[in-house]
């Protein structure tokens, strides 16, 4: 063989190869086609109305949490610890907006400009604001608009990934760990759906972030000249009520994405993780928001809890009625009581459970004097017929003392002149 066709064989198939690889290690968060996208939702919403199963979903884990009461509406191996690819730029978003100029311009570095994967395309010694970075991170799922940024805020990609770690302990969540600012597979590196969710619902409450995640197309400025970027999110301005926020995918963690969709006055989050398919990805979102917005309804539990209380004591301890029998209790004192604050006063419950939702009120009857105020003495409990929605307990708002020795006096003094006057 001619040396010179060898070189060159060998060096067109290392190119390959190394193409290859880098696709393999981190397939980018690659734009999906409007036109295919408002198909795969079209046919997903049709198979979805006409099927009377349960939800076929073919993601690893998934959530629909409710963004008022944060109530789980769907789960599925919500706990569990999985990767989550890119849905990592959530958190490194959130971060940086928090401990960042937005308008600081900063200059790229070599490790930043060479990270793989998904790119904004950023070169060594490009000048970019922190602010055009978020966008390049969000949008387009710029791996090196990743480490640039956690190089400017953290000096290193260690140091922002402690960062990130104290950021996640400081919302309570326990079961996340981040070793890296875009969320590329290593195995100490991972969250849950549940977790996810709670991070991305804190991050919303950010104007900026929200601003970011909800916008489809962008132009940032890299050198003074301008670079147009289109968000990945493919539910994002085609799906109705979706305003973000995150796609994600890595041989590890396969398919994610992260939505937030409002219609009327329900607003909740989506997570799916682990679909085996971009197909899957959004297809397994469609059926999860479209069955939370047409099976759930919100319920003010706090009013029909508050409404049976009061009708209660009407019924029991009202004025001329004392429900409760305390011993040895002075005569002037009367118990009164109250109940303590339920988990959220207005709840998403499932439309056909509203009619059999019921209010039970149970209490301990007889006590002896003296009963300090805080005691609890009852409960009540909140249910349907798919069961348990919420308990609270019903407490003493006074103290009611023991009877006094002069008390006792008067009271002897009064038996005695009724037996007289009989």
């Amino acid at each position: 063989m001619n040396l010179k066709n060898f070189y060159l064989k060998a060096i067109c198939f290392s190119l390959i190869f190394l193409t290859l690889l880098n696709i393999n290690c981190s397939f980018a968060d690659d734009e999906e086609d409007d036109e295919e996208t408002l198909s795969i939702i079209n046919e997903t919403i049709t198979t979805s109305s006409n099927s009377t199963s349960p939800l076929e979903l073919n993601a690893r884990s998934c959530i629909v949490l409710d963004r008022l009461s944060k109530t789980i509406i769907y789960g599925k191996n919500e706990d569990n610890k999985v990767k989550m690819a890119s849905t990592t730029k959530i958190m490194t978003a959130t971060v940086i907006i928090e401990n960042c100029d937005l308008n600081q311009t900063i200059e790229v570095s070599k490790k930043a400009a060479g990270t793989g994967g998904s790119r904004l395309g950023l070169k060594t010694g490009d000048k970019i604001t922190i602010r055009d970075l978020l966008y390049g991170l969000m949008l387009c799922s710029g791996n090196d608009a990743a480490v640039a940024l956690a190089e400017t805020a953290g000096g290193s990609v260690a140091g922002f990934s402690e960062m990130m770690n104290n950021k996640a302990k400081e919302l309570g969540l326990y079961n996340s760990h981040f070793e890296s600012p875009h969320g590329l597979d290593s195995n100490g590196h991972y969250t849950t759906a549940y977790e996810l969710a709670l991070l991305t619902d804190y991050a919303l409450k950010n104007e900026t972030f929200a601003n970011i995640v909800g916008t489809k197309n962008y132009t940032v400025t890299i050198n003074g000249y301008p670079k147009s970027l289109n968000n990945t999110n493919e539910l994002l301005g085609i799906l109705n009520g979706v305003y973000g926020v995150k796609t994600g995918f890595t041989n590890g963690a396969n398919r994610c994405l992260v939505t937030a969709c409002k219609r009327g006055d329900m607003d909740i989050i989506c997570i799916v993780l682990g679909c085996d398919t971009k197909k899957f990805r959004t297809s397994d979102s469609v059926k999860l928001i479209e069955y939370a917005f047409k099976n759930f309804e919100y319920v003010n539990i706090g009013k029909l809890v508050d409404d049976k209380f009061e009708e209660w004591k009407a019924e029991n301890h009202s004025q001329d009625k004392n429900y409760f029998n305390i011993y040895k209790a002075s005569n002037s004192a009367k118990l009164e009581i109250n109940y303590s604050a339920l988990s959220q006063s207005v709840i998403p419950v499932l439309k056909s459970d509203i009619p059999s939702i019921k209010v039970d009120i149970e209490m301990a009857k007889s006590f002896e004097a003296p009963v300090l105020s805080d005691n609890v003495i009852g409960g009540i409990t909140i249910s349907s017929d798919s069961g348990f929605i919420d308990y609270c307990n019903v407490f003493t708002t006074n103290e009611v003392p023991k009877k006094s020795v002069y008390e006792y006096f008067v009271d002897l003094m009064k038996f005695d002149f009724l037996q007289n006057c009989q």
